[in-house]
C-alpha cells in the first residue's frame, strides 16, 4: 500500500511538473494546451504545504489500517493466494511494522520485512534458499526536527529552551520485497 501510494504520488506530482515547464516555455510560442483545460491536480502545485499535509495523512492512514488489521501479525515464510495484498502473494512475501521516530513528521511510517530468507518456488511453493529476498528501499519526504539554540553560534551551549524547527529530509524507508539470485 504504501509503495502505491507512493508510485501515485510520483504519477501525479512528475507529470504536473512537465506541464509547467511547457507551460514556461509555451509562453514564447504559444499555449501547449488550451486554457479551458482542467489542471491535472485539485490544489495550486506552489502550494507544497498542501500538498505535504495530504502525504501526511495518508501515511497515518496506512499506520491506522496497520494498527486495526484484524489479520494476524504471520510471519512466516508462506505465500497466501486468498489474500489480494500483494505482499503476501509474492514470492517474497513481507509484512509491515510501524516505524516510529518522534523526532519526524511523519512519526510513524509502515516498513516491509521480508519474511523468507530465500524465496517462495511457484512450483512448489516452499522456501528456496538457492535465492534471496531482499527489501526494496524508496525515499521518502518527510520533516525532522531540527533544535537550534537561542544563542549564537560558536559559543557554549546555554541551559534556555531552544527553538524547534522541522527542516524536510529524504529518509530511506523499505516498502516491499523482492527476489534475487
Amino acid at each position: 500500500q504504501l509503495l502505491l501510494c507512493i508510485f501515485t504520488f510520483a504519477m501525479v506530482l512528475v507529470p504536473e511538473a512537465k506541464d509547467q515547464s511547457k507551460a514556461a516555455k509555451g509562453r514564447r510560442r504559444g499555449p501547449v494546451r488550451s486554457p479551458s483545460a482542467t489542471p491535472a491536480l485539485a490544489w495550486a502545485p506552489d502550494d507544497s504545504y498542501t500538498s505535504m499535509a495530504d502525504y501526511e495523512r495518508s501515511i497515518q492512514d496506512m499506520v491506522h489500517q496497520l494498527r486495526n488489521s484484524s489479520e494476524p501479525g504471520d510471519t512466516k515464510c508462506q505465500v497466501n493466494l486468498r489474500l489480494w495484498r500483494s505482499n503476501r502473494r509474492s514470492l517474497s512475501p513481507w509484512a509491515y511494522s510501524i516505524n516510529h521516530d518522534a523526532t519526524r513528521i511523519p512519526a510513524d511510517i509502515p516498513e516491509a520485512r521480508c519474511l523468507c530468507t530465500g524465496c517462495i518456488n511457484p512450483f512448489t511453493m516452499q522456501e528456496d534458499r538457492t535465492m534471496a529476498s531482499i527489501p526494496i528501499y524508496s525515499r521518502l519526504p518527510v520533516r525532522r526536527l531540527l533544535c537550534q539554540e537561542a544563542g549564537e553560534a560558536g559559543h557554549k551551549p546555554s541551559r534556555k529552551k531552544c527553538h524547534k524547527k522541522y527542516q524536510m529530509v529524504m529518509e530511506t524507508i523499505a516498502v516491499g520485497c523482492t527476489c534475487i539470485f
